[in-house]
């Protein structure tokens, strides 16, 4: 279900950083968290999406996250933009 959101969604945000900033500027609409990603990596942006209150969806496979985002890696998380 969240790979299909992925793949519908008009902007993303792929990486920590980046995520992080958009989930500062209130730009976050959804937070994708793939559950195989090290807690350690995941943990500040699930913490500031449940402090913004934007929900989180969570899939299983980083690889898929990644391939759903167009990209050749695994993804820890995914942001969709506003």
């Amino acid at each position: 279900m969240s790979y299909e959101k992925v793949l519908q969604a008009q902007r993303i945000v792929i990486g920590t950083k980046q995520t992080v900033k958009a989930l500062n500027e209130g730009q976050v609409k959804e937070l994708i968290v793939a559950t195989d990603a090290e807690p350690k990596v995941t943990a500040k942006l699930v913490n500031v999406a449940s402090e913004s209150d934007v929900p989180i969806r969570y899939v299983d496979s980083m690889k898929k996250l990644g391939k759903a985002c167009g990209i050749e890696v695994g993804a820890a998380t995914v942001a969709i933009i506003r």
